[in-house]
């Protein structure tokens, strides 16, 4: 039985049609990817199944008693503590713990108890804590004030409650957006081991092609899914195009043979009748179009001068703000033809070396040298907030460009896919793919020979993605890349940095060697915080191991045990209290035989109760016996 169903749905947006009689299946447990170009109707289609949007035909049915979660719009915000902020967020436990402080009636108590274990809220602190650092926060960021935070770990906040949820289906739009590339591989295996299903909106290819199992495309108002992730779906799109396109050549040709035929003979009194029957033939004749793809997203950036080597060499510079060192001892060298990743949780330092070398801040010790002609390109994702929303693009570009001809503005935009429609809208009407557009082309204007992106792609569609790294292999100049992207990065870099511990240094390897020492570090992490097991080598070791291995697969049958146990001494307790009531001589002096009755009930469906936990306990016991006696 599926459990999300979309039946012919239809949604418009201010007059426009963005899916018509859309239909869509998802089965519990499956992953679907859900891709389509910018402005489509993705987010529409999400915030519909959510319940923010009503449907303007059709349905859409969640199975009964399935659970939803999503990452909120509104960032959260108070002096309430990140750890808190996410446990608050399951609103069915801390309504349990509210009311299992608060209530007086003992058969509740049990009931909040028995539900209260049924969704492991013993453990929700340590799982709320797990997701946090996953996604970036240490143990003493997960005790601050969430509005201690900016815009952008806030984010990450709310997309830690949406994951703490833990329900039946998940929705996450762009939900690597405001992370860094080590919280987006964290994210990437969180959603591997994820039971629950999922509803992923993203643009980031890795994260589509390794964690979901099939890809839902939106295009002209249709839904059509197609098995395996991003890679297996353009293989199959383009097979099937290729196929329709044959079969539309071959009718074509068959419909124009007919056609002759008929316009030599229909005149000929001979040939009248075949005449005939050919015409009723060609009206027979299905009807299949070609396929005709949308105008392919096209980059390309302006040819640097020559430039003589070394293009920038640094000497022990530090850098920083407001005199502290966020970076020290940095003695680096970049030339023409280099291609550099930066690598590195966000608030080591990515950003703040961009701005040193774009000239945004200035060493606070040490030496820098570089050509006198050296021209450098910056694009930070923060630039669109210094747009002027009311102008449009060419008014952007002539200020940037004051001694260019309107041609060459509007060339320098066009290069960029930015045609003369969109050149001449404000820029508050542009979508935000458009509006990265538009700070790539400011960037290049100059034809820089270095070329700094800070998260270039946050709101590029796939197509769009596909076209800068395109552009970027054919550009002639250096490149100095932060990219939450894994795809963007190993398609665009040769080298790796490592901005760690206040300095930069050169990382041997590739991106699945940078996952695998992510996890490694994780290892040794855990082992520093429980000195015992690191000293633990060989023989116990592997013992200690097996140990593990054991508990874990012994852990579903201790959790029923203890479930078991727990409910027996509720129940016992409650039975208590009845009996103690029965007991009372003010019981049979009112004379409240309704009461009384009511207190034998209950007491009778305790005897139940206790005799069928009695035998789970009973069960999960001489299963651990069992296991442990092998």
């Amino acid at each position: 039985m599926s459990l999300l169903t979309i039946t012919d749905l239809t949604l418009r947006i201010a007059g426009r049609t963005l899916l018509d009689n859309a239909s869509l299946s998802v089965d519990p447990g499956r992953k679907v990817g859900l891709v389509g170009r910018n402005g489509a109707g993705k987010s529409t289609l999400l915030a519909a199944i959510a319940g923010d949007i009503a449907p303007d035909g059709g349905s859409i049915t969640l199975s009964n008693r399935a659970s939803m979660g999503r990452v909120k719009q509104e960032t959260p915000s108070g002096e309430q503590s990140l750890i808190d902020t996410v446990l608050e967020g399951h609103l069915e436990r801390a309504s349990l713990l509210h009311e299992a402080e608060n209530t007086t009636d003992p058969t509740r108590l049990a009931d909040v108890h028995e539900r209260l274990l049924a969704i492991d809220a013993h453990s929700a602190p340590a799982r709320a804590a797990a997701i946090l650092s996953g996604l970036g926060f240490d143990n003493d960021a997960q005790q601050r004030p969430v509005s201690s935070f900016s815009g952008g770990w806030r984010m990450r906040v709310a997309l830690a409650t949406a994951l703490f949820l833990n329900p039946d289906l998940l929705l996450l739009d762009e939900p690597t957006n405001h992370l860094d590339i080590e919280a987006t591989i964290w994210l990437e295996g969180w959603l591997k081991n994820f039971s629950g299903a999922a509803i992923i909106v993203s643009h980031d290819r890795s994260l589509l092609d390794n964690v979901v199992d099939s890809i839902a495309h939106l295009d002209k108002g249709k839904l059509s899914l197609t098995p395996g992730g991003y890679e297996e779906f353009v293989r199959i799109r383009t097979e099937q195009a290729l196929q329709q396109n044959r079969a539309a050549e071959r009718l074509a040709a068959q419909r124009a043979h007919m056609q002759s035929f008929v316009d030599r003979f229909r005149a000929k009194a001979t040939k009248a009748r075949q005449a005939q029957a050919r015409l009723k033939a060609l009206e027979r004749l299905p009807q299949i179009e070609s396929v005709i793809e949308d105008v392919p997203t096209r980059f390309s950036f302006p040819e640097p001068a020559p430039l003589p080597p070394p293009m920038l060499t640094m000497n022990k510079v530090s850098v920083g703000y407001d005199g502290r060192a966020v970076l020290k001892n940095l003695s680096l060298r970049l030339d023409l033809d280099d291609r550099i990743a930066l690598l590195g949780q966000n608030g080591r330092g990515k950003s703040t070396f961009a701005k040193l070398l774009a000239g945004r801040l200035a060493p606070m010790s040490g030496t820098m040298e570089h050509s006198p002609k050296l021209r450098i390109g910056y694009f930070a994702q923060h630039q669109s907030d210094e747009l002027v929303l009311t102008e449009t693009p060419i008014d952007h570009m002539a200020r940037a460009m004051p001694e260019a001809t309107p041609v060459a503005v509007r060339g320098q935009l066009a290069r960029f896919g930015l045609d003369a429609a969109r050149a001449e809208s404000r820029v508050g009407d542009l979508s935000g793919g458009e509006k990265a557009r538009l700070l790539l082309a400011l960037a290049t204007r100059d034809a820089p020979h270095l070329l700094l992106l800070d998260e270039p792609t946050n709101h590029l569609d796939l197509d769009a993605r596909d076209a800068l790294i395109r552009a970027l292999s054919e550009f002639e100049g250096a490149v100095v890349l932060i990219s939450h992207d894994s795809h963007l990065v190993e398609s665009v870099a040769d080298r790796l940095w490592l901005v760690e511990d206040g300095t930069i240094s050169p990382f041997e390897g590739d991106m699945d060697a940078y996952r695998a020492w992510l996890i490694e570090r994780a290892r040794r992490a855990n082992a520093e915080a429980n000195p015992r097991a690191e000293g633990e080598t060989g023989a116990k070791k592997d013992a200690r191991r097996d140990r593990a291995e054991t508990r874990r697969a012994q852990a579903p049958l201790r959790k029923e045990a203890r479930a078991a146990e727990h409910l027996l001494t509720q129940l016992g307790e409650e039975r208590a209290k009845l009996e103690a009531r029965l007991a009372d001589p003010a019981l049979y002096e009112k004379g409240d035989t309704a009461e009384i009755t009511r207190i034998n009930t209950r007491l009778a469906a305790l005897t139940a109760q206790e005799s069928a936990a009695e035998e789970r306990w009973l069960a999960a016991e001489a299963e651990l016996e069992a296991a442990n006696s092998d």
